[in-house]
């Protein structure tokens, strides 16, 4: 079975900082880029960030560039979203997902995701 379990979501006041967890299981994870995307009641779905599993090459929206960073613990199919700088706009709900290639292609092609976890920046 396909899992991607995400945490590490909160309320944060705006300049503070959370770093999201995803832990995959039930697919090749070698196989897959994984993305974070999120979603704000409203709003449109964001891809904001992914990571390569071809050459652990990164993407970022425009929208988090310099204050977001991607990593991955290979060893233990877990992908991390450190988040700096927080800003009311960047309260949504963030998902990650194995996307449909080994590289960051974009838009985002959605294989399988998460539930997610909720992030609320508080002004």
């Amino acid at each position: 079975e396909v899992q991607l379990v995400e945490s590490g979501g909160g309320l944060v006041q705006a300049g503070g900082s959370l770093r999201l967890s995803c832990a995959a299981s039930g697919f090749t994870f070698d196989d897959y880029a994984i993305g974070w995307f999120r979603q704000a009641p409203g709003k449109e779905r964001e891809g904001v960030s992914c990571i390569s599993s071809s050459d652990g090459s990164t993407y970022y929206a425009d929208s988090v560039k310099g204050r977001f960073t991607i990593s991955s613990d290979n060893a233990k199919n877990t992908v991390y979203l450190q988040m700096n700088s927080l800003k009311p706009e960047d309260t949504a709900v963030y998902h990650c997902a194995a996307l449909g290639s080994s590289w960051c292609l974009v838009p985002f092609l959605y294989d399988y995701w998460g539930q997610g976890t909720q992030v609320t920046v508080s002004s």
